[in-house]
């Protein structure tokens, strides 16, 4: 703006201020032209470290009251996938044996598992059960049948986008709706699962 009103002044036939004004100008582009370079190097090298990057998973389970003395699930294992497909499963360092789920009620949680997994969306767990299920009510155990839980394992479809600093998935066992008792007497758990 100064050098508008000293243009003014002198006139644009004065050569100094028309040329000192048009290097500013130059100066002014290779100044943003260089802002916009660094930002786009930046935010390049921030995508990168991100795709790259892993987190530590840590699968915990809870479970809401029920009125049995225990509803023991036996876990072999935990895995996840981070793809939409079959192929993209990682097995999780698992604390494998007998959970009593009502171990596990208000506010209280234990880990199942852990792992390193690539950063990004986690679509699907699942837990390979083991045939040491049972339930027990009013001091008496019976066995506790879980449809394709020792075949293909119980799963569950979630879409969690995990990074480093959200690195845990609380699973919240609903004993209270899970288990069914039918005709004959026999106990099976169809689980209901919020996650958190």
């Amino acid at each position: 703006m100064i050098l508008d009103i000293v243009s003014h002044i002198f006139g644009r036939r004065h050569g100094f201020f028309f040329t000192m004004k048009k290097q500013i100008m130059i100066v002014r582009k290779k100044i943003s032209l260089l802002v916009v370079i660094i930002a786009a190097v930046t935010f390049v090298a921030c995508q990168k470290e991100n795709t790259g990057s892993t987190t530590n998973l840590k699968v915990h389970l809870t479970d809401n009251p029920y009125n049995a003395t225990a509803v023991n699930v036996d876990i072999k294992e935990v895995r996840v996938n981070m793809r939409d497909d079959s192929s993209g499963w990682t097995n999780l360092a698992t604390i494998s044996g007998i959970y009593n789920l009502l171990d596990f009620q208000n506010g209280v949680d234990t880990v199942l598992a852990q792992g390193n997994i690539p950063t990004g969306t986690l679509k699907e767990i699942r837990f390979v059960l083991g045939s040491a299920n049972s339930i027990e009510i009013g001091g008496v155990t019976y066995p506790l049948t879980i449809p394709s839980g020792s075949e293909s394992g119980l799963k569950i479809k979630l879409n969690k986008n995990l990074n480093a600093s959200i690195d845990s998935v609380l699973i919240d066992f609903d004993a209270a709706l899970s288990i069914m008792q039918n005709g004959a007497g026999d106990y099976h758990l169809k689980p209901v699962l919020k996650i958190k």
